[in-house]
């Protein structure tokens, strides 16, 4: 499952009321429901809260693999980020990556942001972004911390062309980004309002991964 697990840790927002669903005014909410081509193996939620300069993610994710009814992978991933703006000011994040326990956490020092990972520490500088797909400014990032490593992944990301998405059982005018740079490229939609609305990936032996809002 290794191409799976790098695709996860990248993992890993007005279309609408059909792409996000407010729970109150100051959060914001995108669930999905996440399949190994047709598949259901889990849930990723993203959890917006407050307004203005300063907003909090919390992120959810449970993913189950099965093979023949026998449980083949299991992944658990839970993170929150503090963004100033557009620029993260504080990740915590916590991952079992099917046994495997990672950790990532960042600290300020001055105006310059310290990783410390499972993998080891790095300092950076500048406005860091994870892999924040809810936010369309990450399209214009040539570097993106992977909240799940701490690595600062070097990124291209061009404009596959205007397409329509089901969201909810609607077709919804999109537009299709890739990103690539990763192992896996990541194909990302947005609506016409640049909401978050579905992501797809190609990971081994050729199996789709794919998110579908619920």
């Amino acid at each position: 499952m290794t191409a799976l697990r790098t695709l996860i840790s990248h993992s890993l927002c007005s279309a609408l009321l059909l792409a996000s669903a407010p729970a109150t005014a100051q959060t914001r909410v995108w669930d999905f429901q996440v399949f190994l081509n047709d598949s259901p193996i889990g849930t990723h939620r993203f959890t917006l809260s407050g307004e203005g300069a300063m907003r909090e993610m919390t992120i959810e994710a449970r993913f189950e693999v099965k093979a023949l009814f026998i449980t083949v992978y299991r992944y658990m991933h839970d993170a929150k980020e503090v963004w100033r703006g557009d620029c993260l000011d504080i990740l915590s994040a916590r991952t079992n990556d099917d046994g495997r326990q990672l950790t990532t956490d960042t600290t300020r020092e001055g105006e310059r942001m310290a990783v410390s990972a499972t993998g080891g520490r790095a300092v950076l500088d500048g406005c860091v972004m994870t892999f924040a797909y809810w936010n369309p400014a990450i399209l214009r990032q040539p570097r993106l911390l992977n909240a799940q490593t701490g690595e600062y992944e070097g990124v291209k990301i061009a404009v596959v062309g205007d397409e329509t998405v089901a969201v909810r059982g609607t077709q919804v005018p999109a537009k299709h980004y890739r990103i690539t740079g990763p192992k896996n490229p990541i194909d990302l939609w947005y609506s016409t309002d640049n909401e978050w609305l579905a992501l797809e990936s190609t990971v081994e032996g050729g199996r789709r991964l794919r998110y579908k809002l619920k």
